[in-house]
């Protein structure tokens, strides 16, 4: 591979067209706090995720759990009836105290209690503070006897600890032949996306992406039949984690610290940011593109049917669930913040984008700090980087730079050439500009605010965008 800036745009996105134009920052709400003892402070997102960090960290189990209210930015947290110091120190730094009845020691116990008797293929398990109980999800391939045995387990769990719900969907790990980053193995290419541009701990250039991914095969290219361009140096999976670190071959190879969002546009990575239940964040995939939701829950577990073992399981803890839609391809593509804040990369889940469903992450501060990794150079932005622009994607598309848009998408889409971000969207949702940005563009709309995006009518849709070479979702 020659040696270009960036060889692979961060999130691997071919050709999104997205029309609205990303302000990271513009819809950032200021700090309204009072400063009177007691009083909730008006918080943004990134700094609810702090303020529950620390808190955290000074109040330890004597907390229940917190989450973001987005309705009232404020942050929320649970605290078990009677514990008045504790609701004293809460809400002299700013929180929102809701009494509850479950500690963290029975959420935890419940959780212990369900992996000991519950883990089928198929379930996955969370707890939801603003719930206070464990939600277990079963989805459509638990039948029969396994259902039996989960419903059995959360019902001795009692109404007031767990609860169940179905997922349409079945679980699945989101890895597929296609576009994006490829691997040749045995029986075809399997089919990834780059989550985040990394630096190593010996100096050296590289992006972190899905364990499973990394799992699958050693070494990746940026075309679907190129040359190997980066090679595993760690992966994790099944276990406590979904993550590798991928080093790019060649040293000189710049890696800049940013999200591509397709139509030229891009999301500067400042940082890695933990999540917070309730708190919108953007996913990036290969597939898909770009689409937006909230976390649900947190130090997720899910048991995957194995690939390898028909009769086996992979389990994976520690992750993150949201509502963001995702598919086949998009696995250990970038999810982050509006401001810049790299949280979590595409584990798997359930759903798609038409219908929906339940998606997990894998948290990018644990996958840094167990490869000793750190966040991109910086890199030169948007205007030096080739991006996806210059690399060869599926069915020979030139998928949309950063700097120099190719604008021909998967197959035959049409690219945003009249400067509309009309043509190719895949998905729709997408980090909206003007006076909202953080809105969803609903269905297949590009956006919201200022003109800047089109309506369905000006786009293709995900059904032409989102097509791999290999007929795969």
């Amino acid at each position: 591979m020659p040696k270009r800036k960036a060889a692979i745009a961060v999130g691997g996105v071919a050709a999104l067209g997205a029309a609205a134009l990303l302000l990271p920052n513009a819809n950032a709400s200021q700090d309204k706090a009072s400063g009177a003892a007691g009083t909730a402070r008006t918080l943004k997102a990134a700094d609810a995720s702090d303020l529950a960090a620390q808190l955290q960290k000074a109040l330890g189990d004597a907390l229940a759990g917190s989450y973001y209210d987005s309705s009232k930015q404020q942050l929320v947290v649970n605290v078990v009836s009677g514990d008045k110091n504790v609701i004293v120190q809460a809400e002299k730094a700013g929180a929102a105290v809701r009494q509850v009845d479950n500690s963290t020691a029975e959420l935890e116990s419940a959780a212990r209690t369900l992996k000991s008797r519950a883990t089928v293929p198929g379930t996955a398990w969370a707890v939801d503070p603003r719930t206070n109980k464990v939600v277990v999800t079963a989805d459509s391939t638990v039948t029969g006897a396994k259902w039996d045995r989960v419903q059995s387990t959360v019902r001795g769990l009692g109404s007031g600890m767990a609860t169940l719900k179905r997922s349409s969907g079945s679980f699945k790990t989101f890895v597929s032949g296609g576009d994006a980053i490829f691997s040749q193995v045995q029986g075809g290419n399997v089919r990834c996306s780059l989550g985040f541009n990394v630096t190593a701990s010996d100096g050296s250039p590289a992006f972190l992406t899905a364990g499973h991914c990394g799992v699958a095969a050693k070494q990746w290219s940026d075309s679907q039949n190129g040359q190997p361009i980066a090679t595993v140096d760690q992966a994790t999976f099944p276990g406590e984690g979904d993550f590798s670190l991928v080093k790019y071959d060649d040293p000189n190879t710049q890696a800049p610290s940013e999200v591509n969002a397709g139509n030229g546009q891009t999301v500067q990575i400042n940082q890695a940011a933990d999540a917070t239940v309730g708190q919108t964040v953007f996913r990036m995939g290969s597939t898909t593109g770009l689409h937006n939701g909230q976390v649900t829950g947190l130090d997720a577990t899910v048991n995957f049917q194995s690939e390898t073992d028909p009769n086996g399981v992979d389990t994976v803890t520690g992750l993150i669930q949201t509502n963001v839609c995702a598919e086949a391809g998009d696995s250990g593509g970038s999810l982050f913040t509006q401001d810049g804040g790299a949280v979590g990369l595409t584990s798997g889940g359930s759903g798609d984008c038409t219908s929906g469903g339940e998606t997990f992450f894998q948290p990018v501060t644990a996958a840094l700090q167990a490869t000793g990794a750190t966040l991109g150079d910086g890199g030169n932005g948007a205007g030096g980087q080739a991006g996806a622009g210059g690399q060869a994607g599926a069915g020979d598309q030139a998928g949309a730079g950063a700097g120099d848009q190719a604008g021909a998408g998967a197959g035959d889409q049409a690219g945003a050439g009249d400067g509309s971000g009309a043509g190719d969207q895949a998905g729709g949702d997408q980090i909206g500009g003007g006076a909202d940005p953080s809105a969803t563009a609903g269905g297949d709309q590009s956006g919201t605010g200022e003109g800047t995006g089109t309506g369905a009518g000006d786009q293709s849709g995900a059904g032409d965008a989102a097509a791999s070479s290999d007929g795969s979702p």
